[in-house]
């Protein structure tokens, strides 16, 4: 009986891993290989190279990030606010390696500094932001407040982990609910 093959995802999952721990360059086959306690052998028979690995780690976040949770938002049916209200409860309970905050800002932190994963980057941002317009334009006929909503929407999904500051006499939650509740409107 031979010995059983790392699958491909767990070595992608410990590449982001590795990325929210330490960056791309914290992203080695070898150190890949001790985390999930296995020999570097086994990553030749999925990836050809390291690059390889990081274009399907990226591949696998950008599926994730955009066509999964837009699939999930629109599974449940109902109306626009149905479908944003699932959306938003998706995006705050994001959980696991690919869909986490931290794998969310490591990659951004990335692309400061990679043209390549940049692009990638502005491909998910333009995504996220192509389906909110889908959605809020169905009950918000100004095109200007739909942007509006929009962009509110994502950058309060990515700036909320950066915001230290007190919420006056409210809790962070609260505050979140309100947002919430001003962009169903």
């Amino acid at each position: 009986m031979g010995a059983t093959r790392t699958p491909r995802g767990k070595w992608i999952e410990e590449g982001l891993r590795a990325l929210v721990a330490g960056g791309p360059e914290a992203v080695r086959i070898e150190a890949l290989a001790q985390a999930l306690g296995v020999s570097k052998g086994g990553f030749y028979g999925y990836f050809r190279n390291r690059d390889a690995l990081l274009v399907e780690m990226l591949d696998a976040w950008e599926y994730e990030v955009t066509e999964s949770v837009i699939e999930e938002a629109e599974s449940g049916g109902g109306d626009a606010r149905a479908k944003l209200e699932r959306l938003f409860s998706i995006v705050a309970t994001a959980d696991g390696t690919v869909r986490s905050t931290t794998a969310e800002l490591a990659i951004r932190d990335w692309a400061r500094r990679d043209a390549t994963v940049a692009e990638r980057l502005r491909r998910v941002d333009n995504r996220r932001m192509d389906y909110l317009r889908s959605v809020f334009s169905s009950f918000c006929p100004d095109e200007d407040e739909v942007e509006v909503r929009c962009l509110i929407a994502v950058s309060v999904r990515i700036g909320n982990h950066f915001h230290a500051a007190d919420n006056g006499k409210r809790s962070r939650a609260e505050v979140m609910e309100l947002i919430r509740q001003r962009l169903l409107e």
